[in-house]
């Protein structure tokens, strides 16, 4: 498996000849330039997460590739006249020998204020390859035993507390902090400290932040 960071929550994930986008949000400005993708997947509707204006330039240039999306973040796309096919929680959608997992349901609570929405993180398997689990903007999914956890460190809905209970929940052998651009270059370290003093024993932080894909295996 390679996965390579493009900034926040977007991840380019290639296991098994598939290319997989995640999330291609509007702080992850460099996602719209990709080509060969076999499938973009939207966890949900956000702008962080869902870069409306830019998606149609990255689907015409990937013309073969499928769109995936949590169907509240569905509607919109088609409000905007983007069609997209709707994931649906536990039900396993496959291409090729890679399956891909939706997990979870809700946003995770932002403010009393807000109202909440759809959620739906993904769990990528392969046969011969590590499995990943990206979830989202929530804490809620379930999904098994993984060997790789994309990490959110910061977000008006969470704590480092919060990350940190997260990772200990799921216990992956290895994580890839995501969802970091609202942190300066002092919090970042500050927050990936707390990740690596207090996440569950033998868990390995590797830091994608310089968008050179990794392979892992």
């Amino acid at each position: 498996m390679r996965i390579t960071y493009l900034g926040h929550s977007c991840l380019l994930v290639q296991a098994r000849g598939q290319r997989i986008l995640i999330d291609p949000g509007a702080f992850s400005p460099g996602a719209v330039d990709l080509t060969e993708l076999d499938v973009i997947l939207v966890t949900h509707q956000h702008g962080d997460h869902l870069d409306l204006p830019r998606l149609p330039a990255l689907l015409e240039i990937n013309p073969q590739a499928r769109l995936y999306a949590e169907p509240q973040a569905a509607l919109v796309m088609e409000k905007a006249g983007i069609g997209a096919e709707y994931t649906v929680a536990d039900k396993t959608l496959t291409f090729g020998p890679v399956d891909i997992t939706p997990v979870g349901q809700m946003h995770a609570l932002i403010n009393e204020a807000l109202p909440r929405v759809g959620n739906l993180g993904a769990v990528i398997r392969a046969e011969g390859e590590p499995s990943l689990f990206h979830p989202g903007d929530a804490y809620d999914g379930e999904p098994g035993q993984i060997d790789i956890l994309a990490l959110p460190l910061n977000a008006p809905w969470t704590a480092s507390r919060d990350t940190i209970a997260f990772a200990q929940r799921i216990r992956p052998r290895l994580c890839i902090p995501i969802h970091d651009a609202l942190l300066s270059a002092v919090g970042r370290e500050l927050y990936l400290s707390q990740v690596k003093m207090f996440g569950p024993d033998g868990m390995k932080v590797r830091d994608l932040a310089d968008g050179i894909a990794a392979d892992f295996t």
